[in-house]
């Protein structure tokens, strides 16, 4: 009875709050209902730039301070990149519970300097053995609804950020394993402070946290409320767990008392009760996969491949625009903003149509980046009109495809870190959304990563769903980390965002900023934000694009509306001999370097 109960706000739902304001901004000069992506009531204070930059011979950012932190300190003791990212990565599981952790899962784009090779490594979850294709099919043939769907068991994947940050670690770090979990040990025994974003996000997913008492225990108190802004939170299950890794390393996850105590979460679960056996978590392997690559102007660009659809979204977005002068036209032409948007929606639309696990169904990446394929895409998009319908296209080695408006939800965290010899780690993590499935295992919540399955497995055309539900299958991601090379083919930038599917909009932008419009990184993620799909075009609220939506308007854009998007995105950059670290104004984001 209380299941039925809990209502998640929908994607892109409509709200009237404050406008969000940027250091660049015009506040709109009239009050309009301002469309939503996520938490009713969302503020996102800005910071100044100067706040969220940071140079040096070494570099970290991530989206908490706290998780910040935890990489400088790596930096410090004479760590690289890789070491600094994995000790972010595990410091969020602490910092910022809601968003990522150790129950979820991860990507990684590494690039070594020593050898001058990138490497990409997929830790995303994978759906248990007993997964079956109708597994959020109700008994009336008709998909669940997403706000039961997720909370308890059946929403969770197998997780994978542990095994990823093993292999990482075993691969390139330069510290102990052991190391890696000191700040986050701390963080979790002496407590945090609990922030107005964790605030926020503990209560908007308050009944889901009800239904769990072991949740309930750690972020609401006796009353039931969520912990208030300023409360030191200390997690010690957490601690314990962190402790129990750092001696007995991932087998404590995947095959020792941490792992028993997932698979008795799921399988007692509040709601949603299915099995996710020892042998699931046993079973899981991280994968390393060749990194999607491709040339822009003068420049090569790297990103993840299947499952991520959002990598391959970035690049096409990206490709289909170099044909245009994008830094002749500059960041405060109208033009700029209506071609991104163009752009956006034919990527977005394929995405919607290809998105899949490749190691599982065809997906054809080869053609959906083909050269002559993306200049066809390319010529729909006209400079004096916005096309009238987008559909998904016929890339080379496929069939026509119906696609399904996909609703993501915006949750994640991004981090990077550079080093003094170059080496770049790249590093998205997630256990989708807010508190992910509402269980809590050793202290940290698990994803509810299988909601990003297609929850019916025909498509209206009857063909099976390319997203659909299967044993030990990955879900289709929007997470996007990608590399920046330069003509000589060093790596020379790192990009990555957060928010469901706004991740391929924010990494796109700034890479353009950066690229095209020759911004620094911090600055480059400052940029405001559009994304534009076949549900119409969603503008940063109080942004300059608020002055030109008028004009998007007339140019043809339809349901063109102010938003107040997710946007939480980080980046590194060579500035000079040195590196350059950006975070993300709108977030609680920092960076760090050493001197």
């Amino acid at each position: 009875a209380l299941l039925a109960t809990l209502s998640f706000p929908a994607f892109g739902q409509t709200a009237t709050q404050p406008a969000v304001t940027q250091p660049t901004a015009t506040q709109p000069t009239a009050t309009q209902p301002t469309a939503r992506f996520y938490e009713p009531g969302d503020t996102i204070p800005v910071r100044p730039l100067e706040q969220v930059r940071a140079s040096g011979p070494a570099v970290a950012t991530a989206a908490d301070p706290r998780a910040t932190s935890a990489g400088e300190a790596m930096l410090k003791a004479g760590g690289n990149a890789a070491d600094a990212a994995l000790a972010m990565m595990i410091a969020l599981t602490v910092a910022e519970p809601q968003s990522s952790g150790l129950g979820g899962g991860a990507f990684l784009l590494w690039v070594d300097a020593k050898s001058g090779k990138t490497y990409t490594l997929d830790g995303r979850e994978r759906a248990p053995a007993a997964a079956t294709a109708d597994r959020f099919v109700g008994a009336d043939g008709k998909p669940m609804g997403f706000a039961t769907a997720v909370p308890g068991g059946k929403s969770v994947g197998v997780p994978g950020a542990v095994a990823l940050a093993a292999e990482a670690s075993k691969r390139w770090g330069k510290l102990p394993w052991a190391k890696l979990f000191e700040p986050s040990i701390a963080l979790a025994r002496d407590g945090i402070i609990v922030s107005e974003r964790l605030n926020r996000f503990t209560l908007s997913r308050k009944p889901m946290l009800l239904l769990n008492p072991a949740a309930a225990a750690v972020f609401l108190d006796a009353q039931g409320n969520p912990w208030p802004v300023g409360h030191l939170l200390k997690q010690p299950e957490l601690q314990a767990s962190m402790e129990m890794l750092a001696k007995a390393g991932p087998d404590a996850f995947y095959r020792g008392p941490i792992g028993a105590k997932i698979t008795q979460a799921i399988g007692n679960a509040f709601a949603n009760s299915v099995p996710l056996t020892a042998q699931d978590l046993a079973n899981y392997r991280v994968t390393e996969r060749k990194p999607l690559c491709v040339p822009y102007r003068q420049l090569k660009l790297c990103t993840m491949g299947p499952p991520s659809a959002g990598g391959i979204a970035v690049l096409q977005t990206l490709k289909q625009l170099e044909r245009f002068d994008m830094a002749k036209l500059g960041a405060d032409n109208l033009l700029s903003w209506h071609l991104i948007a163009e752009s956006l929606r034919l990527a977005y639309a394929d995405r919607e149509a290809f998105g899949a696990d490749a190691d599982f169904v065809p997906v054809p990446v080869k053609g959906l980046l083909d050269p002559a394929y993306l200049k066809s895409r390319s010529s729909l998009i006209r400079m004096e009109k916005a096309m009238a319908e987008v559909e998904p296209g016929v890339p080379p080695g496929s069939k026509p495809r119906v696609a399904q408006i996909l609703a993501d939800i915006p949750a994640t965290s991004h981090m990077a870190a550079a080093d003094s010899l170059g080496n770049i780690a790249n590093l998205t993590s997630t256990i989708e959304g807010p508190f992910g499935s509402g269980l809590i295992a050793g202290g940290f919540m698990l994803n509810n990563e299988l909601t990003d399955f297609d929850m019916l497995p025909i498509r209206p055309d009857g063909t099976p769903a390319p997203n659909r539900v299967e044993p030990g299958k990955r879900p289709r991601s929007s997470m996007a980390p990608t590399i920046v090379y330069d003509r000589r083919g060093r790596a020379v930038a790192a990009f990555g965002a957060a928010g469901g599917a706004t991740i391929i909009a924010q990494v796109a932008k700034a890479i353009i900023a950066y690229a095209d419009w020759g911004l620094p990184v911090e600055a480059a993620i400052a940029q405001p934000v559009l994304v534009a799909d076949r549900r119409g075009l969603r503008y940063e609220a109080g942004s300059r694009l608020e002055g030109m939506a008028a004009g998007l308007k007339a140019l043809g854009h339809s349901n063109v509306t102010a938003s107040t998007l997710p946007l939480k995105a980080n980046g590194v950059a060579r500035d000079g001999k040195i590196w350059r670290a950006g975070a993300d104004a709108r977030s609680e984001g920092t960076a760090a370097s050493l001197p």
